[in-house]
């Protein structure tokens, strides 16, 4: 990685002279030099640029917002860099909320919603292009001639369809603003300090509440996102198989690095962190270590998404035999699961309780245990009283699903888990069944199986639908498909 000088905050590079590094290998920068990079460069302005694909969903979108909070200011940051170690930062993710309302991923960036009239103008606050008078672009940690260019202010209004301002000049403005503002907290600490003697948490708290209702129904756009991310997803599930005899040459890492190579391929990046749990870790719910063993003979659980270029990512799970094959015990299991799943799956649909699909799987579930004399001498009824069940199927069935991987996740309880499906709500069916390895209390063969089956779930005007049913779920079905794929 080339040597670069600080990075700057925008305000920071408004005031002060831009750093040089401790150690750097030059001293400093002449005048000559400095002159000579301030001219010679070609005008690379873009026009006639297209509004983005989503610009009229992102429009109606705010236009939801504005009739929410009439006569309020409304400050929805994308967020800033993260440092990593160092002088390296994470790659960044603009905030779920800013890129909703705007589909625009830029770091800085700001949307902010002035009462005007009857309702709000909507004005996008962002870094202008480099300035090259001062040196910026060449001299700054972030300048462009380090990181890439971005669009100047006059392309990013003509993309986002929303008036541009300088980023740079916006903590002023709003330290001098009056009327009432909420704030989405948590992305931006140099705008919240701004804002500090302005807002208040609950008032804030109820502009995120809005915002994660609003994606609880997805439109158009958003649907055609998920069904883009669950088709790449399938494709990466299929590239995992292919090389499993590879991952058993070396590691789960072999696994996570495969679906990566997919994720970015087709996608901006993976939607969380692969799970790509074989044997035994495959009973811890969030294993992404991904270090272990791939031994024949024992069962992978991957759990991995592709997020498209727009910020929408599949969540599916398939559990596998790494020699393509399920054992008669593996087999019971799994078959258990999936019929969890099947009921589950089934009980998605309009007007039905969100809570349904969840209680219908559970019960399978926990008659199986019954069955399985794992419950003692309890029938299926005091099991799930008792919530007993959970000591092997441990999480709950699914959630809602969209630009987060548990989208949705700050709405009112009254409207998400207490609330009704509606058409154009997503949600994963994931029922799992899971035997720790330590776990005394059933059979020693039982141990260290973990099985889950999770596919993403549309609810329509008729019913649902799976958008990940090109991945094969019946366990014949799965050894047939892996024996396919492996043959090429």
């Amino acid at each position: 990685m080339a040597e670069q000088l600080t990075p700057e905050t925008p305000e920071e590079s408004e005031e002060q002279p831009i750093k040089q590094r401790k150690n750097g290998l030059y001293p400093g920068v002449s005048d000559e030099l400095a002159e000579n990079m301030k001219s010679g460069w070609a005008d690379t302005e873009l026009h006639g640029l297209e509004p983005i694909a989503q610009a009229a969903h992102t429009a109606d979108r705010r236009a939801a917002l504005s009739r929410r909070f009439p006569g309020e200011r409304l400050v929805i940051p994308a967020g800033n860099l993260k440092t990593r170690s160092n002088d390296t930062e994470y790659s960044f993710r603009a905030s779920t909320e800013y890129a909703y309302l705007t589909g625009d991923q830029t770091q800085d960036g700001v949307l902010v919603l002035e009462p005007k009239g009857d309702g709000h103008e909507a004005t996008i606050y962002l870094l202008p292009r480099s300035d090259r008078e001062n040196g910026e672009f060449w001299l700054d940690g972030q300048g462009e001639l380090w990181v890439g260019r971005r669009h100047s202010l006059g392309e990013a209004e003509q993309l986002l369809g929303i008036p541009a301002k300088d980023v740079r000049e916006l903590a002023a403005a709003l330290k001098e603003a009056t009327g009432p503002v909420r704030n989405v907290r948590g992305h931006d600490a140099g705008i919240e300090a701004a804002l500090t003697d302005k807002v208040t948490a609950e008032r804030d708290e109820e502009l995120r509440e809005f915002l994660s209702e609003a994606r609880l129904v997805k439109d158009a756009f958003e649907v055609s996102e998920l069904r883009k991310a669950c088709d790449a997803t399938a494709r990466g599930f299929e590239d995992v198989v292919k090389v499993l005899d590879k991952a058993e040459a070396t590691s789960e890492r072999y696994i996570e690095g495969t679906f990566f190579l997919r994720a970015r391929v087709e996608g901006n990046d993976i939607g969380y962190g692969s799970i790509c749990a074989a044997g035994p870790h495959a009973t811890t719910l969030h294993w992404v270590r991904n270090d272990g063993a791939v031994r024949p003979g024992e069962l992978l659980l991957l759990d991995a998404g592709v997020e498209t270029n727009e910020l929408y990512t599949a969540d599916v799970t398939r559990t596998l035999p790494i020699n393509g094959t399920f054992s008669p015990l593996q087999r019971k299991i799994y078959d258990a699961v999936y019929e969890a799943q099947e009921a589950g799956i089934a009980a998605v649909k309009p007007g039905a309780p969100y809570r349904a699909f969840h209680d219908a799987a559970q019960r399978v579930l926990a008659e199986k245990l019954v069955e399985w004399g794992l419950c003692g001498d309890l029938d299926v009824e005091k099991v799930l009283e008792l919530g007993l069940q959970r000591r092997w199927t441990l999480h709950g069935t699914g959630h809602m699903l969209g630009m987060d991987v548990h989208d949705c996740a700050a709405a009112r309880t009254e409207t998400y888990v207490a609330g009704d499906l509606e058409p154009g709500m997503c949600l994963t069916v994931e029922p799992g069944l899971y035997f720790q390895a330590d776990d005394l209390t059933v059979p020693e063969e039982y141990r260290g199986i973990g099985v889950r089956i999770e596919d993403d779930i549309l609810v329509t005007e008729d019913g649902n639908e799976n958008l990940s049913a090109s991945l094969p779920r019946r366990a014949d079905e799965v050894e047939a498909w892996m024996a396919r794929v492996k043959q090429g």
